[in-house]
Formats: C-alpha cells, structure tokens, sequence
C-alpha cells in the first residue's frame, strides 16, 4: 500500500469536488462477449462464475485508480485487489467472501472454494478478512438487467461495487452484461473505459 499524494495529483480538483458530494458513485453497465469463458469453463469443469471473477480481477488490478481507496481521508494505492463476492447458502440468505486474487486461475479457484465452505458452514455475514484492498460483487443470474444501483454507506465510501447478470445469447454470442459502480472522487469514465478493454481481453483468451 502506498499513499498518493493528494497535492501533486493531476486529479486534485475533480477528488476535492466529488468527495463532498453526499453520494459521489456513479455506475455504468458494460456487456461483455463471454462466449469463450463459458465454453472454457465447461470444457476444464471450473465454475463458469469463478473464470469470469478471475479475469474480472485481473482486469481490475491492471487499472491503477481501481486500486484507489479513500482511507483516513487520504487516497491510497492498494498492490494487490482481492474479491468480496456474496456467496448464497442453501437457505437463500449469503454472506461476503474475501476471495484472495492470485494471478493463477487454479489458486484462485481454491481460494474461492475454501471461502464457499467457509460460507455454507456458518451464518456469518462478514468474512474475517474485512478491509478496502477488495472489489464488492454479487452475481445475479436470474435475470440480465439493463441498470443495477448499489448501496453505499457515504461520500468516503470508495470500494467499487460491481454486479453480473443472467448471460443473454444474442446472434450466438453469449452476453453478460456487467454493472461497476465507483466513487468519482477517485475513478472517472475513462478508467472504466480501460477496465471494459481489459476484462473483454481476458475473457477472450
């Protein structure tokens, strides 16, 4: 983790206007082709869910101000992003994972694993690891959605929130459409326009 010197940054102006914003997120929805993914997930017997997190991931740790969070009212820049995915239980209620990101995808995918247990063993809502160094995501696959809005608790919130839908298949491609949602103070549109180039990329190889 380093600290970002707020003085020196080129972004100081637009962090001092949207950080007294009571609700400075903004959030997009984003399609992705995901028809490679799914058939690689179907043919290696790995959950569909897990490979599409996976690149998620590595497409958010590729873009630096999606590392970004706010943390004593100062900007910090986490190495490394994990994933805070809610995981259902039998029951239908959830809990949050902290799903640690490795760069190999059958880590990851025992990471994943050892969190799911963790969550269908308990009633825990929270995961012990709790911090800002994580994405928060839920998978929606009951419907594909067209615009989704998280909840955020207040103008220093700074985790991106991202959301998948139900995949679409549209002219034999497989679509998922993707919400993000982030804090302006520290994320502007065109950051979101590298992480689409990104996770598209990933996705397809």
């Amino acid at each position: 983790m380093k600290f970002i010197d707020i003085e020196q940054w080129n972004r100081k102006h637009l962090f001092e206007h949207f950080i007294r914003l009571k609700d400075p997120y903004f959030g997009v929805v984003i399609p992705f082709d995901v028809t490679y993914a799914y058939d690689f997930a179907k043919k290696n017997a790995i959950s569909f869910f897990v490979r599409y997190l996976h690149d998620c991931m590595k497409a958010i740790n590729a873009v630096e101000n999606l590392r970004y969070r706010i943390k004593d009212s100062k900007v910090v820049d986490f190495e490394k992003i994990h994933a805070s995915a809610t995981i259902m239980r039998a029951d239908k209620t959830f809990g949050f994972s902290y799903i640690n990101f490795d760069d190999n995808l059958e880590d990851f995918n025992t990471n994943f694993k050892k969190e799911k247990a963790r969550i269908e063993g308990s009633k825990e809502l929270y995961p012990i690891n709790n911090g800002l160094d994580c994405i928060h995501c839920s998978a929606l696959p009951w419907f594909h959605f067209s615009g989704h809005k998280e909840p955020v608790s207040g103008q220093l919130e700074s985790i991106p929130k991202l959301a998948f839908s139900k995949v679409k298949n549209e002219n034999d491609q497989l679509i998922m459409n993707v919400s993000i949602n982030v804090n302006h103070a520290l994320v502007d549109g065109y950051h979101l326009g590298l992480f689409a180039e990104k996770f598209q990329f990933y996705l397809n190889t």
